[in-house]
C-alpha cells in the first residue's frame, strides 16, 4: 500500500484522466458472467442524432466551446482543491485519506536484464511515456464473485483479461492504444512473486492473461516488454466492482448498438447486456457488462470485444472532456474516493500529486489525435482457438516503439537514419565465431526445416570457418536480424551484416545472446542470397490493426442477428 503525499492539492483533475486510464481496462472475461439487469440503459440520445449523442451537452469544437470547456476542468479542479484543503486540519487528513486509498505493487517482477531498454528523449528533450492498463478478473471478494459469475473461479489465480498499452507521444500531441487479445499465445518470462517471494519459471506459449496470476501486474508488464521491447513507465489495474464503481462515479457514457442485443446463451454464458437498437447512456453494472461483452458483438470474439471498448473509452473521453458535470464539489469528491479505490498502480502513481502529474500530461492531447487499435493476429496452428501476433503486429510495437503516431499525422522525418557509431574494428572473416539461428517460424507458416543449416554453409563459404547452426527448436523473427552482445563485437556483427547483405539497420545489441548470432527470419526462408523487403508506406498502421479515432461519433456496434431479440 502506498501512504506516500506530498501537500499538492491539485487531485481532482487526476479524475478526469483517472477515469479515462482505468476504466479502459475495466472489461474482464465475460464467461459465465453476470445477469443484465434486462432494461435499456436510458436513452443518451438527442433525437437519434446519433450514437454518441449524451445528454444533449454535445461534443461540438468551436474555439468559444472550447475555451469554456478548459475553464470548467480549471474550475473543477479548483474547486475539489478547495474541498481538500479548505479546512487546514480536515483538509490534510482528507487528502492523506486518499493516498491511503491507492493500492501499489512492483512495476516489473521479470528479470531487470530482460527489461527493455528506456525510452529515449527527442531532439527537445521530450520522452514518451507508455502505460499498461490491466483489467483483471480476479473473483476475490464476493462483490467481484456476484459481478463476475464462474463460481467455481473464486479465489483462483487472477487473469488479466484486458490489456492495453496507452503511449503518449514524447511532445504529447497524440496517444495510440493497443488492445491484445486475452488468448494470444506469447513467451511469458520468469517472474518473482514480490509477497512471497515464489518464483514462477518462463513459459512458452502460454496465453497472455495467465501473467498476472505469476506473481501480479508487474509479470503482466514483464511480459509485454518481452513481446514488445517497448520500455513499461507505468501500470494501472483494475477489477470488476471497481469497473462499476467507477462508472457510476463518472456517470453515463453514450454507446451504441445497430440492433437490440441480449449478450445470454443458453448455457449460462454472456454478459448479460441487454439493450434496445439505438444510443444509450450506460453506467455501473451496465458498463461492466458492455465491457466484457463477447457474446452478441460482430464475430463473438475478443476482438469485437478489443473494439467495444475501444468504442466506450473514446466516447468516455468526449463527455468528460464536453460536459461541465465535474463542477458539482460532491461528485467530484465521489469521483476521487471511486478512482482511488478502484485501481492498483505501480510505485510510480502511487500519491495522488503523481497520478494529477500523469494527468496533466494526459489532458494535452487532443481528442482527436487519440487511436485505439487492436494487435493484429491470427489463429494459431496447433491450439484451437489461440491467436498469435503476426507480421502487422511486429510492425505496430515498432511504431510505438518509435513514438510514429499510428493516425499517421506526424510531420514527414526529413533526414535520413543515421548510421551507426562503430566501435574498433573486425577480425578477420575466419576468426569471426557467428551462431545461426533458424527462426523462419511465422505465425501462419512452420518453419524451414533445416535452415540454419543451410545458411551456415553459406557463410562458411564466404570464409566464415567459425560459423555455427544452432541445434535448438526453430524461432520465430519477422525479418532477419544479427544481434551481439557487446560493443567489442559490434565490428564483427557488421561485417557479417556486409557480407550477407542485410541492412546495418537489422544489427542490434542484445544482452539475450552471447555472441555474434544470425537469426534467419520470416523474410529469407530460400536462397543464398539475402534480399532486403522492400518497404512501402513504412510508418503507415497496418489496416490489420483496425485503428479507431477519439473523436469518430459515428461508431456503432454490430450485433451479432444470434444474440437480437
Amino acid at each position: 500500500m502506498a501512504t506516500k503525499s506530498g501537500m499538492r492539492g491539485e487531485g481532482p483533475a487526476v479524475e478526469d484522466t483517472m477515469s479515462l486510464t482505468s476504466v479502459d481496462k475495466d472489461a474482464s472475461d465475460d464467461g459465465g458472467g453476470a445477469g443484465g439487469d434486462g432494461g435499456k440503459g436510458g436513452t443518451g440520445g438527442d433525437g437519434g442524432k446519433g450514437e454518441a449523442g449524451g445528454d444533449g451537452t454535445g461534443t461540438g469544437a468551436g474555439a468559444g466551446k472550447g475555451r469554456r470547456r478548459r475553464r470548467v476542468l480549471r474550475w473543477s479542479a479548483t474547486v475539489l482543491t478547495l474541498v481538500i484543503l479548505g479546512g487546514a486540519g480536515a483538509g490534510y487528513l482528507y487528502y492523506e485519506h486518499l493516498n491511503a486509498n491507492i493500492k501499489s505493487d512492483d512495476l516489473n517482477l521479470g528479470d531487470a536484464k530482460d527489461r527493455a531498454a528506456k525510452t529515449q528523449a527527442n531532439a527537445a528533450g521530450q520522452t514518451a511515456l507508455n502505460i499498461l492498463l490491466i483489467g483483471s478478473d480476479a473473483r476475490n471478494t464476493k462483490e467481484n464473485q456476484k459481478l463476475g459469475g464462474a463460481k467455481d473461479t473464486y479465489g483462483g489465480p487472477p487473469l488479466a483479461d484486458v490489456q492495453m498499452l496507452l503511449h503518449i507521444s514524447a511532445d504529447r500531441s497524440n496517444m495510440s492504444v493497443v488492445s491484445m487479445p486475452r488468448d494470444t499465445l506469447v513467451t511469458i518470462p520468469k517472474c518473482t512473486d514480490p509477497d512471497t517471494r515464489k518464483k514462477y519459471p518462463a513459459s512458452t506459449r502460454s496465453m497472455t492473461n495467465e501473467s498476472l496470476g505469476r506473481g501480479g501486474p508487474g509479470c503482466t508488464v514483464a511480459t509485454w516488454e518481452k513481446l514488445t521491447d517497448i520500455h513499461i513507465d507505468h501500470f494501472m489495474m483494475i477489477d470488476f466492482s471497481g469497473v462499476v464503481s467507477m462508472a457510476d462515479a463518472i456517470g453515463g457514457v453514450p454507446v451504441c448498438v445497430d440492433a437490440s442485443v441480449y449478450s445470454h446463451t443458453s448455457t449460462g454464458k454472456g454478459s448479460g447486456l441487454k439493450l434496445e437498437k439505438g444510443t444509450h447512456s450506460i453506467q455501473g453494472k451496465q458498463a461492466l457488462q458492455w465491457l466484457r461483452t463477447r457474446y452478441g458483438f460482430e464475430d463473438d470474439t475478443d476482438l469485437a470485444r478489443a473494439k467495444a471498448q475501444h468504442m466506450y473509452m473514446n466516447s468516455m473521453v468526449r463527455e468528460l472532456r464536453a460536459n461541465a458535470k465535474l463542477t458539482n464539489p460532491n461528485k467530484l469528491r465521489k469521483l476521487a474516493e471511486a478512482a482511488t479505490k478502484a485501481i492498483t498502480v505501480d510505485d510510480g502513481l502511487d500519491t495522488i500529486t503523481k497520478m494529477y502529474d500523469l494527468a496533466t500530461e494526459l489532458q494535452k492531447v487532443p481528442t482527436e489525435r487519440i487511436t485505439m487499435t487492436t494487435m493484429p493476429n491470427a489463429y494459431d496452428t496447433v491450439q484451437t482457438g489461440r491467436v498469435v501476433p503476426t507480421e502487422d503486429a511486429a510492425k505496430l510495437f515498432r511504431l510505438v516503439r518509435e513514438d510514429i503516431a499510428l493516425d499517421g499525422k506526424d510531420e514527414k522525418k526529413t533526414t535520413a537514419s543515421p548510421s551507426p557509431t562503430v566501435t574498433g574494428t573486425a577480425a578477420a572473416d575466419d576468426a569471426i565465431a557467428v551462431q545461426v539461428h533458424n527462426s523462419t517460424r511465422t505465425g501462419t507458416l512452420a518453419p524451414v526445416v533445416g535452415r540454419a543449416s543451410t545458411v551456415t554453409g553459406l557463410l562458411q563459404a564466404k570464409g566464415f570457418k567459425e560459423a555455427v547452426a544452432d541445434a535448438s527448436a526453430a524461432t520465430s523473427e519477422e525479418t532477419t536480424v544479427i544481434r551481439y552482445p557487446s560493443a567489442d563485437l559490434q565490428a564483427d556483427a557488421l561485417r557479417v551484416a556486409k557480407v550477407l547483405g542485410v541492412p546495418t539497420s537489422q544489427v542490434k545489441k542484445s544482452t539475450d545472446v552471447s555472441g555474434v548470432t544470425l537469426y534467419v527470419g520470416g523474410d529469407w526462408r530460400s536462397g543464398n542470397k539475402y534480399t532486403a523487403p522492400v518497404k512501402k508506406d513504412d510508418d503507415k498502421t497496418p489496416e490489420s490493426a483496425q485503428a479507431m479515432n477519439g473523436a469518430d461519433e459515428s461508431q456503432c456496434m454490430h450485433v451479432d442477428p444470434n444474440y437480437s431479440w
